[in-house]
């Protein structure tokens, strides 16, 4: 019993025996949970601050680059202008990841077809050689039919993906060594996009990318249990805070469908409300980190 002695203790639940004592004191439960309460939304707004501070810092570079900044005059960034120019960049730093590659993705998106749908993320093959990627997908993302699916799929694959709202910037870190900011405005023909190699900078962007990671939803996993892909989707789109209609829409669906599968997958899930679904879910590992 000594471990989990120690675990309330930590955690002020559990006060140090009174001299002459041998069993320790105990604090009221409603006193000991607001305590812990407040410490963890003390955190929270910690983690919130520090995320607000590297934002900012964002900003001041997305500023710099609207500015036009030539290229060379700040050492240790590069600005690529073009769309062409930027998307061969893209593909040759995801190309040459051997360790890790990280993603924060939010529209608006440059695709092939010019409708704005995004285009799919290629890193499964990185995935294949070892490479670690992992994905923060803006929520707006998924308003595009059958997004939710494609990022499941990429999750069956090894991605690790997770849903976020209000993403701050878009970003891609190589290898944590260098990254590259994509233009604000993916279609604009005169778009710049910035590569920072800067050690300094990396400090923001970095730090940035894991607050952003650790506060977003996960989503992906196998399909061990029963869960079919309409199954996940649902699910993926429901931990993201989609209503029934919109749901419905996105899987081309009636929301009487929609309604139904909810219903049988808190059944399958011995839940009875969606938030509770979703806790089993990620235990299941339908909805992974």
């Amino acid at each position: 019993a000594r471990a989990p002695h120690d675990a309330l203790r930590r955690a002020g639940i559990v006060l140090p025996a009174a001299p002459g004592e041998r069993r320790p004191g105990v604090l009221p439960p409603a006193t000991a949970l607001r305590s812990l309460i407040q410490l963890r939304q003390a955190e929270l707004l910690g983690r919130s601050a520090r995320l607000e501070v590297v934002s900012a810092s964002v900003d001041r570079l997305a500023a710099q680059l609207s500015g036009g900044v030539p290229e060379g005059r700040t050492p240790g960034i590069e600005t690529v202008r073009g769309r062409a120019a930027i998307a061969a960049r893209v593909q040759a730093l995801v190309a040459s990841a051997t360790s890790e590659l990280t993603l924060l993705d939010r529209p608006p998106y440059t695709s092939r077809d010019g409708d704005g749908t995004p285009a799919p993320l290629g890193v499964t093959e990185l995935v294949e050689r070892g490479v670690t990627v992992r994905a923060v997908v803006d929520r707006e993302g998924l308003d595009f039919p059958g997004r939710a699916r494609e990022l499941n799929e990429l999750a069956d694959r090894g991605v690790e993906i997770r849903i976020a709202a209000d993403l701050p910037t878009k970003l891609i870190v190589v290898d944590g060594r260098i990254s590259l900011l994509p233009p604000t405005d993916a279609v604009d023909p005169t778009a710049s996009a910035l590569v920072v190699k800067d050690t300094t900078l990396h400090h923001v962007l970095v730090p940035l990318f894991e607050l952003v990671w650790e506060r977003a939803i996960p989503i992906g996993g196998d399909t061990r249990g029963g869960a079919t892909a309409q199954d996940r989707e649902i699910l993926t789109l429901l931990a993201s805070g989609f209503k029934d209609e919109a749901i419905a829409r996105r899987l081309d669906v009636h929301v009487h469908t929609v309604r139904r599968r909810i219903k049988a997958l808190l059944l399958v899930l011995d839940a009875e409300t969606r938030f509770q679904a979703g806790v089993q879910a990620l235990r299941r590992g339908w909805l992974t980190v």
